[in-house]
């Protein structure tokens, strides 16, 4: 037993020296590449390239992904130098000066910034939250007491007190929509009497806002309403209107969009109760021929007060949950089949029977992903993953403000910042931090500069308050312009992709204005080159002949024997065909072997070939002439030609380039990184 354990240690201990071992060496390995990666490689006239600047756009474009092969990185590295060449020539004539490349390279580095400033994680959750959001629909009552975003301290005070107390009162026992129409802001909850002329009156719904899903409502007051329980009251929210709170009544599958047709009775506001009962009847006894039998389509045109709808049948254009008022969103959450058709649902308008034409409910995630992706980039919480970065930002570069110095700056901004005739000139001689970023340094001046630039639309609340939410404005906005400013110093792999990116604008440019471009524009140095290298473009022995094609088989002897006459094409045509009737198809050209099938098998001869018999037709060749190897016109191999003549302008070029700029590879660095 203790030789077991004995065996057993030793094997342990030697597990673990093992690890240790590799764990060491992977470590230094790590730190030798990292010391690798900063030693300079080549150079090129008077500028240095790293390693790694080199490894980066070698493992980019490896095939083998990150296995270095020593044959192939030697070609690459031809081919990088010279690369390097054609972007040092474009520096060395201005053209990362020029506003156009500017421009373009601002563009790029545009779109490429942007996942710095996106919180993957926060837009993860907020996309997996509106999904779910997205499978429930649900139904709430509001009271909400109005008071301005900027409301003064006092104001929000009061307001805030009265929503309070309204609360409590429900909570004591009190009817929500009793309370809704006593005290709620919105003037929808209230009876709304006529006027004539103007409009007719219209019913209260006592706070009820009915059916909504994701992104029907503010997204504070849609969080409210998703995460209070059915037949509860919400805690106090504050939106831009004001304070609120909310009685979640119902929720639901989710309904998604829905097609359907109604017959509908109306019932105006001023009905008396014996024509309401009326109306009851009429509707009853509708759903009573349907029930026996009686077409749907055919009683709304015979029924139905919707005349915009009438000769539809009673269909109406597809909708949502939130387009339609709750009893009518309700009855059709009852239908479960296409062509269902509801009992009779009374609404503040009347009587309707609705029928189910289709409904399209939500998909899976995958499904509804990239939709919901979509509303969420134009959706207000779609901030919360910029104050997680700007949070994020804050800690990284320990971000350290100065309050005491910001209440000097409020000090000397007075009422007239309200009217946007602020002056600048009253903060003179502040300068001292406000807050830092790491090492980078941001002054009451430097606020004050932003409060005057920024004095423009029309201003509530008081000067401290505006002053203060500018400062937060101010702040978040320093700290993005922070990151954008020292991506490229705090990110190596963003600042290699710049590179890469403006290297690749620049030769792009070069290479396009002294080969690509040049060659085409290039009359008389193309014609020259050809000049120089026409046995390279020759054509082989070739036939100038007829291929002719007969569609009626019947009369190939008669065409054959035409043909050994030796006509012109139009002849042959013109004798064998005419407008109703095409027996003799012909095709003339000069042709190599390698052209087509036929002319590699026919032997080369002149006169007539054998028939080829195909499925519906015979073809023949007719042979005028055996052309012997001749050089090609410019215009016969211009595309070639031209393709040849740019790989000769780029050698040439690079050819006066390392001329021009002394290129020094390091051969232990390269040894090394083999």
């Amino acid at each position: 037993m203790q030789n077991i354990l004995k065996s057993i240690l030793i094997r342990k201990t030697g597990i673990i020296s093992t690890l240790i071992i590799i764990g060491f060496f992977t470590f230094s390995n790590c730190i030798q590449a990292q010391r690798i990666n900063k030693k300079t490689l080549l150079t090129i006239g008077n500028e240095n390239i790293t390693a790694g600047e080199f490894l980066n756009i070698y493992k980019k474009n490896n095939v083998q992904g990150d296995v270095i092969d020593k044959k192939s990185m030697e070609e690459y590295l031809d081919l990088y130098i010279n690369f390097r060449l054609k972007v040092k020539e474009a520096k060395h004539l201005g053209m990362d000066t020029v506003k156009a490349f500017i421009d373009e390279l601002a563009g790029y580095r545009k779109q490429l910034i942007k996942p710095f400033f996106i919180d993957e994680k926060t837009n993860e959750n907020l996309l997996l939250e509106a999904f779910q959001r997205k499978l429930i629909d649900v139904r709430a009552s509001h009271i909400l007491i109005k008071v301005k975003e900027n409301a003064l301290p006092a104001d929000t005070l009061i307001a805030y007190n009265k929503i309070s107390e309204i609360k409590k009162r429900i909570q004591e026992g009190e009817d929500f929509g009793d309370m809704a129409v006593e005290f709620s802001d919105d003037p929808t909850a209230k009876d709304m009497p006529a006027i004539p002329g103007k409009r007719p009156a219209k019913k209260g719904n006592r706070g009820d806002l009915g059916y909504f899903s994701v992104f029907d409502m503010l997204y504070s007051f849609e969080d409210a309403a998703y995460n209070t329980n059915l037949g509860e009251i919400s805690y106090i929210l504050r939106t831009k209107y004001g304070y609120h709170i909310l009685k979640v009544t119902d929720k639901k599958e989710a309904m998604g969009e829905a097609e359907v047709a109604h017959l509908f009775v109306a019932i105006p506001q001023e009905t008396s109760k014996n024509d309401s009962l009326a109306k009851e009847e009429k509707i009853n006894k509708i759903y009573k021929e349907i029930l026996d039998g009686g077409v749907f389509e055919k009683l709304v045109k015979k029924y139905s007060d919707d005349k915009g709808s009438v000769n539809k049948g009673g269909a109406l254009p597809k909708f949502g949950v939130n387009r339609m008022v709750p009893e009518f969103i309700y009855g059709i959450s009852k239908l479960e089949n296409t062509g269902d058709i509801s009992e009779p649902i009374l609404t503040n308008y009347g009587w309707h029977i609705i029928k189910l034409l289709d409904r399209q409910r939500p998909g899976n995630f995958e499904e509804e992903k990239e939709a919901i992706k979509t509303r969420l980039l134009k959706d207000i919480r779609a901030d919360q993953s910029k104050t997680a970065i700007i949070k994020k930002i804050k800690k990284d570069y320990k971000f350290k403000e100065y309050p005491k110095y910001l209440d000097e700056i409020i000090a000397v901004v007075d009422s007239t910042i309200l009217f946007n005739k602020w002056e600048i000139e009253k903060a003179a001689g502040l300068n001292k931090t406000l807050f830092k970023l790491k090492k980078e340094i941001y002054t009451q001046q430097d606020f004050a500069e932003y409060l005057f630039a920024g004095q423009k639309g029309k201003k509530e609340g008081t000067p401290v308050m505006y002053v203060k939410n500018a400062y937060n404005d101010f702040v978040k906005e320093k700290c993005i312009e922070y990151l954008d400013n020292h991506l490229e110093s705090i990110h190596e792999d963003f600042r290699l992709l710049m590179d890469e990116y403006r290297n690749g604008i620049l030769l792009f440019e070069l290479t396009d204005k002294k080969v690509w471009s040049k060659a085409i524009k290039d009359t008389t140095g193309l014609k020259e080159f050809h000049k120089r290298n026409e046995n390279k473009y020759m054509w082989e022995e070739r036939l100038d002949a007829s291929i002719i094609t007969l569609t009626n088989p019947e009369i190939v002897n008669e065409v054959r024997e035409f043909v050994a006459k030796n006509p012109g094409d139009n002849e042959i045509l013109k004798k064998f065909n005419n407008d109703t009737v095409t027996n003799v198809m012909l095709v003339s050209g000069k042709y190599q072997a390698s052209d087509n099938k036929i002319m590699s098998e026919i032997r080369k001869e002149k006169g007539l070939s054998e028939n080829i018999e195909e499925e519906n037709s015979i073809t023949f060749i007719s042979v005028h002439a055996i052309l012997a190897p001749e050089p090609k016109s410019l215009n016969e191999a211009k595309g070639l030609i031209t393709a040849d003549y740019q790989n000769y302008l780029e050698k040439e070029w690079l050819k006066n380039l390392k001329a021009k700029y002394q290129v020094t590879i390091n051969k232990k660095v390269l040894a090394r990184i083999k």
